[in-house]
């Protein structure tokens, strides 16, 4: 298994900005896709892995489905839908802890590939979740930033509980 960098490491709130695609950020991008699948994980963004690279992979699969990763460089939300939905979310970063998350239940995403081309993509339900899970990670957002103060609090201590 891979190693993760843990909550709390300051890295998972370093926001990661945009640059140009090098061979130095494709090669991240190797090791968080191989990192990703190794765990079956959804997504993962970089910093998981150690990085400060505008960099994630995304599971454009449903949940319950074979994972079909694709790399996503210097990813943003361009558009979100106004209805949102609650679902559960966790963090390899914080094993053992999932919480319910307010997210739009689609989302249109810019990114580049890996030969640093625009592309946009719109996706919906459980992809989309993950899509702006990871992105907010690149900027820095941790996902219990996402709750109230009650509700990450409670979330923080059961972890550091479970880690003893």
């Amino acid at each position: 298994m891979a190693d993760f960098v843990g909550y709390p490491d300051p890295l998972l709130n370093q926001a990661a900005l945009a640059r140009p695609v090098d061979d130095a950020m494709r090669s991240v991008g190797e090791a968080l896709q191989g990192a990703a699948s190794n765990v079956e994980a959804y997504g993962l963004a970089a910093a998981h892995i150690g990085h400060v690279e505008p960099l994630v992979v995304v599971s454009m699969a449903g949940q319950g489905v074979a994972r079909d990763y694709q790399l996503l460089f210097n990813p943003v939300v361009l558009a979100v839908a106004a209805e949102r939905a609650f679902g559960p979310e966790g963090s390899v970063s914080m094993p053992g802890i999932e919480v319910p998350i307010e997210r739009a239940v689609w989302v249109e995403i810019g990114f580049d590939t890996a030969k640093g081309t625009g592309q946009t993509l719109r996706l919906e339900g459980f992809a989309a979740r993950v899509a702006q899970h990871e992105i907010d990670q690149v900027n820095g957002v941790f996902f219990l930033n996402r709750l109230s103060r009650l509700k990450r609090d409670t979330a923080i201590r059961k972890f550091f509980k479970s880690q003893r």
